[in-house]
């Protein structure tokens, strides 16, 4: 690979507020940042890049997605931005026309959110039973947390009146208290969702390719497979193996069922075949719009007080970590609710004082409720913040509705985490949203619903500090801090070109900006249509 030399526009290095003129390729990595003459002094036999006063960066870290479920969805009837029950089922017909000979027979959904349909609700079994009664069907809501089976699918399942709700899920029954309505929530719906039939590993493999192409349109070059059972591991370790992997892909295990692959494969401690083990993954609890994120003070209009509700007991949070630190492994606790998060600080110090084990980089996922008062201990235990901020503008309204103005407000309180020193990092959790950074971007700095409302100024980033969320940040999120997230010597040529400088475009317009072309170690992984 020849030499390359970038120059004729803004670069944004994230170490620092200096703007150099230039940046040195040479064999993957960045060999000089300064002055236009003086990189070019070492250019021997470089390629020109001129930026034509386009923006360059560090490429973006994905702090926190799932990419064999992106993977597993871009097969599934898409009902993303459905607004009725009416239209769900014309996407579902639709789908089942177009898709005769599906895996197993069965038909399956991902996308829909009940706070988007005008029925308010999420639908039953009558509903997909008027779409298809002879295949099993089952549609998942688009935070991944919960959604719907027809009976065919209940009966697959084995879900009846005699089933009992499963430990941090419920089954939704209709009137009389007994007959599954069809709704699956939080662990009802996951195991519900692990029995579905399959695509074969061709298949499996192909859409893995084109999941990696959505993360490198969105200038992503680190992916996360942030919840890896047994199946995703073996997709993931023959993609490996096979050089499907273009990105570099971190995999959390599920600690609950697959502990003993951390051991059995620890040679992917390390990068292979840019494949590797980052470390465990838990569930707290579920998500603030669906109500089930585990919260201090009830929903609004609960009449029974109902605060959503945790999926583990203290004791066995506590023994998650203290096995991820005898593990001198890093964690990533999946926490909504401000319960939930108190539950994971109190889990950790308690592992740490009796382990006497230094702490691993412990990251709270999505940390929407978190409170101002906690987020000393987050500094103290040196947990990592990593916030949905895009619920500010995607579920923001609906946060108000469940939560009042108040908690809604500072929902991702990532203005707060910033002051009290708390390191924080940004992520969509795909395939719940799109891995779009750019989107991210204009919410952490607008914090605007999509009705209009302004949440929590005080809560609000300039550019470079919610840039810092997903590069740099992100990069210590990885202990890959020495590699990537920064444009300095020595670093790893990821880079993405903008279709503008962030810092100098208005911050309600931010959604303009556009990746134009992203790089991993100095050679382009994809580029805009019109730049090719």
């Amino acid at each position: 690979m020849k030499p390359m030399l970038f120059f004729g526009g803004p670069i944004l290095t994230m170490d620092g507020p200096e703007r150099p003129q230039a940046v040195l390729i040479k064999e993957g990595r960045i060999a000089q940042v300064g002055t236009l003459r003086d990189c070019a002094a070492h250019a021997e036999d470089a390629v020109s890049f001129d930026l034509q006063g386009r923006a360059l960066l560090p490429a973006f870290l994905d702090p926190h997605s799932h990419l064999t479920a992106l993977a597993n969805t871009l097969r599934l009837a898409a009902l993303e931005g459905a607004k009725s029950f009416d239209e769900i089922a014309e996407r579902l017909t639709n789908f089942i026309r177009a898709n005769p000979d599906t895996p197993g027979g069965w038909v399956n959904g991902f996308g829909y959110d009940h706070n988007q349909l005008r029925e308010g609700r999420h639908p039953t079994r009558e509903l997909l039973d008027a779409v298809c009664a002879d295949r099993p069907v089952l549609i998942a809501h688009a935070s991944g947390h919960m959604g719907a089976a027809n009976s065919a699918a209940l009966r697959a399942l084995g879900i009846d009146e005699n089933t009992p709700d499963p430990e941090g899920g419920r089954i939704g029954r209709e009137a009389d208290g007994r007959t599954p309505s069809g709704y699956l929530e939080e662990t009802a719906f996951t195991s519900a969702s692990a029995k579905i039939p399959q695509p074969s590993a061709e298949q499996r493999l192909a859409l893995l390719e084109k999941a990696q192409q959505i993360y490198f349109a969105n200038g992503i070059t680190t992916i996360q497979d942030g919840l890896t059972r047994q199946r995703e591991w073996e997709l993931l370790r023959m993609a490996s193996e096979r050089g499907v992997l273009r990105a570099d892909v971190v995999s959390y295990l599920d600690l609950q069922q697959c502990r003993a692959l951390a051991r059995e494969f620890a040679d992917y401690r390390s990068y292979r075949g840019r494949l590797r083990i980052g470390g465990y993954k838990i569930f707290l609890d579920g998500s603030p719009q669906g109500r089930t994120a585990w919260i201090s003070q009830p929903y609004l209009g609960e009449p029974a007080g109902e605060r959503g509700y945790p999926i583990h007991t203290d004791a066995a949070v506590e023994q998650f970590m203290t096995e991820a630190l005898e593990d001198h492994t890093q964690i990533l606790v999946h926490c909504n609710g401000d319960e939930a998060a108190r539950q994971m600080l109190d889990g950790y110090a308690a592992a740490l004082k009796k382990t006497g084990l230094p702490g691993v980089r412990p990251v709270m996922i999505h940390a929407q409720l978190l409170r101002p008062d906690q987020l000393p201990r987050l500094r103290e235990l040196g947990v990592i913040a990593s916030f949905f901020v895009a619920h500010t503008w995607h579920w923001g309204d609906t946060h108000l509705r469940n939560l009042g103005p108040e908690r809604a407000g500072r929902i991702s309180p990532v203005g707060s985490a910033l002051r009290q020193g708390v390191c924080y990092t940004f992520h969509q959790d795909s395939p719940v949203l799109p891995p779009d950074m750019i989107d991210t971007l204009f919410c952490a700095v607008n914090r605007v619903t999509r009705a209009g409302v302004r949440l929590a100024a005080e809560e609000r980033l300039s550019v470079p500090d919610a840039l810092a969320g997903m590069t740099r940040n992100a990069a210590f999120q990885y202990g890959e801090e020495e590699q990537k997230g920064r444009i300095r010597p020595g670093m790893r040529a990821d880079l993405v070109l903008l279709s503008e400088d962030p810092q100098a475009v208005p911050a309600a317009e931010l959604r303009r900006l556009r990746v134009l072309r992203t790089f991993r170690e100095g050679e382009t992984l994809w580029q805009a249509e019109e730049n090719a």
